[in-house]
């Protein structure tokens, strides 16, 4: 699923799409860049070149700024897509579509971005495995296990961004109260917005969770514990670990270690954005190291994981899939690689007559 995508601002403006669109087309141009090239033998050079995927198909719900930044990826990495927005959203949908579409020059053509709009055809489009070859869902975790559930296409995305950030005993705890508030408060409603706050057992005896505490609350925040949490801070016990609240809440949880904190998230997390804030430099590495999640920090917010933050112009979303992209996905993760041969009249024939260097040429 791809939640209520981030950007650089809560509700973008015109000027603010504008400039991630700069950002994309001041790009290199990256399709068809020669990645690696290697001499294979006498006379047989291989090149390992970028590649659009192909034709996308992006189901997002609500929000049509989604639209420009979707459109804009598309189009910078030479991909084909159909756009199926939210019914909210309807006429704006249009309107940007039409702009859109109209900005092309005619030599690439407008029909390279189609648009939608009825509900009742996206069961039709899910079933063009030959035609469309990639899904990108954006929106509740119902509509994503929908899509999964209906389509052979594959699907890039996630189902919950469930993110823990991680407060250690060794932590600057000035530092860790900014973190933990800015991770759940900056954007509830993100997709890396803080869910679950991990809070090492040292610091149950020296007040600094309770300090944590009350400044969560203080900030409106509602707060639900796991089954140590819950006693020791007499609050409500969270119904799972396993939950996205997407809101003012989150739960609290109280771990013995590094190694208890980081087998809690990889049992009820996401592999969204995980974080620990700690000055011990080892116990960040082991942390950095083991969490298999698709973006993993040290002293920083979660809310940092984004698309435009990372440097990416836009993101279609964030993927927690193991197989292509991960993480925010931008233009780089909306292309794929063949390989090009170039050969002056070689043939196999064995390989008796070849003899292989694998020498890597300068690019």
């Amino acid at each position: 699923m791809f939640p209520k995508v981030d950007t650089m601002h809560r509700t973008p403006t015109v000027s603010s799409l504008a400039k991630s669109i700069r950002v994309l087309a001041n790009m290199e141009d990256p399709i068809g860049r020669i990645l690696k090239k290697t001499r294979l033998a006498d006379g047989l050079i291989l090149e390992k070149t970028s590649s659009p995927l192909g034709v996308l198909l992006i189901v997002f719900e609500s929000r049509p700024d989604a639209l420009v930044q979707i459109a804009s990826l598309a189009i910078r990495s030479g991909n084909g897509l159909l756009l199926k927005g939210g019914k909210e959203a309807k006429r704006s949908n249009a309107v940007l579509h039409k702009v859109i579409t109209e900005a092309i020059p005619d030599t690439v053509g407008g029909k390279v971005i189609g648009l939608v709009t009825s509900r009742d055809e996206i069961p039709d489009l899910l079933k063009l495995d030959d035609v469309i070859d990639l899904v990108i869902p954006r929106g509740s975790n119902k509509l994503v296990s929908q899509i999964k559930s209906s389509t052979k296409i594959p699907v890039l995305g996630h189902a919950d961004g469930i993110c823990h950030v991680f407060v250690d005993k060794s932590a600057n705890m000035d530092m860790a109260k900014r973190i933990v508030l800015d991770a759940k408060i900056d954007y509830p409603a993100a997709c890396n917005a803080m869910e679950t706050l991990l809070v090492h057992k040292d610091l149950m005896q020296n007040g600094t969770l309770n300090e944590l505490i009350v400044d969560l609350r203080m900030q409106g925040v509602n707060l639900y514990g796991g089954p140590r949490a819950s006693a020791f801070l007499n609050i409500p016990q969270a119904h799972s670990f396993h939950h996205e609240y997407n809101s003012m809440e989150c739960t609290v949880e109280i771990v013995d270690d590094v190694a208890a904190a980081i087998d809690h998230i990889h049992q009820h997390g996401s592999a969204h954005t995980d974080c620990i804030i700690t000055e011990d430099m080892e116990t960040a590495e082991i942390f950095l190291r083991q969490v298999d999640s698709a973006a993993v920090f040290h002293n920083a917010s979660t809310r940092f994981c984004d698309g435009a933050r990372f440097g990416l112009g836009a993101e279609v979303g964030i993927s927690t899939s193991r197989i292509h992209a991960r993480g925010p996905v931008g233009v780089e993760g909306l292309l794929t690689t063949r390989w090009i041969l170039k050969g002056s009249g070689q043939v196999v024939d064995g390989d008796k007559g070849v003899i292989y260097t694998h020498k890597d040429i300068p690019v």
